[in-house]
């Protein structure tokens, strides 16, 4: 409607959505604004929880987004097995335009391009104070999940740097995403031992950061039940890895649905622990599945 310019249409639209999602706004005299900036603030919030889980989705056009801030258009998106921040899971994006380490800039060109949408009846310097506050937005709740899933209790100056090094082992090591953080979730902040040092050959390195880490912990003064239980919280135990997917779907299109039911049941409880293949690193054919938008 906009390229087509028909902003009356633009605004009926806009009127529907905030009547029907946003009704504590509909008599207010700036309901746009106010409309406009919620859609920011839900975006920035959608991407955080996706950066902190590890999600990437793939195919961020802007007509796969939702001002809702709801995660939709399933298509070839995937969780990180390695972490790799460059990460591309839609084999036709050749440039990595949606990238997992992308797609806040992403969300962001894209709300830039809903805010040019609805210029003709938001004033553009309402627009643009809302698009800034988008980096703050998406940065506040990121630290809040990431801190959740560090375990801590405060916030300290220094813990960036900390999950900075972290994040700088596990790309050198390409750890696994969801398993690191699973297992440093047993953390014990008066104890040097720790399964998660035996996913990392530079050992050393790890004791290095491993030490400062749990010195850290000793800071917020948490009983470690406490703050596992919080880390448990923040940090699944399984995501819906491709190469489960792609093991029900096989035996799925043999007639056989007891996978597909099997995995559906538990990805119903995703933080609890587990001693089966659903928490294990995937196989070296998992690795190399290459997902598209018909997937």
């Amino acid at each position: 409607f906009y390229y087509r310019r028909e902003p009356e249409k633009v605004r009926q639209l806009a009127d529907f959505a905030i009547r029907y999602y946003w009704p504590q706004w509909q008599e207010e005299a700036d309901k746009y604004q106010l409309w406009f900036n919620d859609v920011v603030t839900r975006t920035a919030t959608l991407i955080a929880d996706w950066q902190a889980v590890g999600f990437a989705h793939g195919v961020m056009n802007t007509d796969n987004m939702s001002i809702l801030g709801l995660t939709m258009d399933y298509g070839p998106f995937g969780f990180l097995d390695d972490y790799v921040p460059d990460f591309i899971c839609n084999h036709s994006d050749n440039q990595g335009r949606y990238s997992f380490d992308n797609q806040p800039a992403a969300a962001l060109w894209n709300l830039q391009r809903l805010a040019q949408t609805l210029s003709p009846f938001i004033p553009v310097e309402a627009l643009n104070d809302a698009l800034d506050s988008y980096q703050l937005a998406l940065l506040t709740r990121y630290g809040q999940r990431m801190r959740q899933k560090l375990g801590f209790f405060s916030e300290q100056k220094n813990d960036n740097e900390l999950l900075s090094e972290l994040f700088n082992l596990m790309a050198r090591e390409r750890s696994d995403y969801t398993r690191t953080f699973r297992m440093l979730s047993q953390t014990e902040q008066h104890s040097a031992q720790s399964p998660l040092r035996d996913e990392f050959i530079d050992r050393a390195a790890f004791d290095d950061w491993f030490t400062r880490y749990r010195s850290r912990l000793q800071q917020d003064n948490i009983a470690d039940a406490v703050r596992q239980t919080q880390m448990k919280a923040a940090n699944p135990a399984m995501v819906l890895r491709n190469w489960l997917a792609q093991r029900a779907i096989n035996q799925a299109e043999q007639g056989d649905y007891v996978e597909l039911h099997r995995l559906h049941e538990a990805l119903r409880t995703p933080f609890v622990d587990r001693d089966d293949d659903y928490v294990s690193r995937p196989p070296d054919w998992g690795k190399r599945l290459e997902v598209s938008c018909s997937s």
